[in-house]
């Protein structure tokens, strides 16, 4: 069974997303030990981007400040590599196409092999135009995650039926960030992947509290935190690995 699929096998998995190298890789490092310490599952590990056109701005500032920083892929890439002596639950890179085609698509791929990734989200990688990385990412067995938006409509059977390691729902239209409520009716969403397809669905963009995780849970395999453990990291900087970790309690707490 790979890693991915282990992370949803019988609980509701609890993805968290991190931008790597804010403020710093080190304390980076210290908040995903923190995280998979009170029970995180799953974590997206962000590579930085001058331009993420899927965030908002929120993560977008977190990005800012970790270039500034001097974060690049290949730091990362080193970062990965020592994290896997401590973790073994799943990793999976969430970046943007331009990341890759500047590095090398399949430098990229055998890169993420050797350092233990399993998978890749690329928000800005129509469904359509997957075919660009699919097998470059598939010869080193890492899944290419596809998302789903409210948006998607008649195109949600055929993403469903070749979708890998997990799906990503898109809570609603718009950019990543925390939102007081999710009105988006998502369950004819979930019915229709889960009639066209056996990989687990979880539900990302806007789950900000334990209420909105609990509901966003009831309906799904699992659910995606970033903005609101980027907004803990802003306000706390260094000393944020103990906040984040109370606030990844208290969401695997409710969602389980």
């Amino acid at each position: 069974m790979s890693r991915i699929k282990e992370a949803f096998k019988n609980k509701k998995a609890f993805i968290a997303f991190i931008t790597c190298g804010d403020p710093n890789l080190e304390v980076t490092k210290e908040i995903i030990l923190e995280m998979v310490e009170k029970g995180v599952d799953l974590i997206e590990l962000g590579i930085p981007f001058s331009d993420p056109t899927a965030e908002g701005p929120v993560i977008q500032e977190a990005n800012y400040r970790a270039l500034k920083g001097g974060v690049t892929t290949d730091k990362i890439f080193e970062f990965v590599k020592d994290l896997r002596n401590e973790i073994s639950i799943p990793l999976v890179f969430m970046t943007y196409s331009n990341v890759i085609f500047s590095y090398g698509s399949k430098k990229f791929s055998e890169k993420c092999k050797e350092v233990g990734i399993d998978g890749i989200i690329l928000p800005d990688l129509p469904y359509e135009e997957k075919d660009e990385f699919y097998e470059v990412f598939k010869n080193n067995n890492i899944d290419l995650i596809s998302m789903i938006a409210p948006t998607s409509e008649d195109r949600i059977k055929k993403i469903a039926k070749e979708a890998e390691g997990f799906i990503y729902i898109v809570s609603s239209l718009g950019v990543t960030g925390t939102r007081k409520n999710i009105d988006t009716n998502l369950e004819p969403i979930i019915k229709s992947v889960r009639k066209n397809s056996k990989i687990p669905a979880a539900i990302g963009f806007g789950i900000s509290n334990a209420k909105s995780a609990k509901k966003m849970a009831s309906i799904s395999d699992g659910i995606i935190i970033g903005s609101a453990i980027m907004k803990i990291i802003k306000e706390y900087g260094e000393e944020s690995p103990k906040y984040v970790g109370e606030f990844v309690r208290e969401i695997k707490q409710a969602i389980n």
